[in-house]
């Protein structure tokens, strides 16, 4: 167990040990740190050894040259050169914004960035300055397309938010497999069982097997739409942005062979664009919709964001408790 100061100091020491600047430092740990607090320990701690890792074999470049090329007053593109996905992810996200405030809309393509963590981290920040957002990145292979029997799509998030009538934001941030890979990776090497009917293994079997998994087939949400989705996000993170696409994305953790040159595409608008009364208008959406009658057991219908914000606010003040493979990986990083 340690408090998140004392684990944010140790986290910037070690990106600063593996070459990154202390401001490129301070955004990458703020986000790890982020992801514990919300209970999404697959994009937390257990990955910062995989970005060292990245960083020793010349996969990321700790000292990036980033450009903002701009567009229009609304539309700007960025090269990220390798940066870790953290700090190019920032970037792109206060563009964005930033051309928001501006015109009223403001949309940003990434290209040659790397694995950014949790897509609602980036929204949540868009949502704070009163804006509407949509956030779409791309991942290594993972899930199959429909009708195929090898793994090309990553498990491609789909994330939105909006402004409430509360101070908790509705952020809907889901990947379009059935569970996310972070979590089969972390069961894998805590060796752990997932659940039934979340992966085939490299035979097209079901496994509840982590490492077999990982060597198969993920399955995505709903058959063929979840495919669907998947390569609908495939398209405006990659193909759209400059990035990699169509299964070039490369694993982060098992494929050093080059950088990943993920995309991203941030999607940025003032929510009073079309009606005066936004705010009046979702706080009466959000009312009908948890006025329904539940069925048994449910206290209370939550909307997307809800449950994260009680746990970050459960955690916050806790000290982060640190499971001993994580707690080994982070000595050996600090030696």
């Amino acid at each position: 167990m340690v408090n998140g100061k004392k684990l944010n100091q140790i986290i910037i020491k070690i990106l600063k040990k593996n070459g990154l600047n202390t401001n490129h430092a301070k955004i990458c740990s703020k986000a790890l740190i982020n992801a514990e607090l919300v209970g999404a320990h697959s994009h937390g701690l257990s990955r910062l050894k995989m970005y060292c890792d990245r960083i020793q074999k010349k996969v990321i470049n700790p000292k990036p040259k980033i450009k903002i090329k701009k567009i229009s007053q609304s539309i700007s593109q960025i090269d990220a050169n390798n940066s870790i996905g953290f700090v190019a992810a920032d970037i792109g996200i206060k563009q964005a914004i930033k051309n928001a405030k501006k015109t009223g809309i403001g949309l940003v393509g990434v290209k040659n960035s790397g694995h950014y963590g949790l897509s609602g981290y980036y929204a949540e920040q868009a949502v704070k300055k009163n804006l509407i957002v949509f956030c779409f990145t791309n991942a290594p292979p993972a899930i199959a397309p429909h009708g195929a029997r090898k793994s090309l799509f990553g498990t491609n998030p789909i994330c939105f938010g909006t402004p409430t009538s509360t101070k908790v934001p509705f952020i809907l941030d889901t990947s379009v497999s059935v569970i996310n890979r972070g979590k089969i990776r972390v069961a894998a090497r805590n060796g752990k069982k997932i659940p039934k009917g979340v992966a085939l293994d490299k035979f097209g079997k079901p496994t509840t097997d982590a490492k077999k998994a990982l060597a198969g087939v993920q399955l995505p949400i709903a058959g063929f739409r979840g495919s669907g989705l998947a390569w609908m996000v495939d398209i405006l993170s990659g193909v759209f942005t400059g990035g990699n696409h169509g299964g070039k994305v490369k694993d982060p953790f098992d494929d050093f062979s080059g950088p990943q040159n993920i995309g991203h595409l941030f999607f940025v608008m003032k929510p009073n664009l079309f009606v005066g009364n936004y705010s009046e208008r979702i706080k009466e959406n959000i009312k009908r919709i948890k006025r329904l009658p539940k069925i048994k057991g449910v206290k209370e219908i939550l909307y997307p964001g809800q449950s994260k914000r009680k746990r970050y606010k459960k955690n916050i003040n806790k000290k982060i408790n640190i499971i001993r493979n994580i707690a080994e990986d982070l000595k050996k990083l600090n030696a």
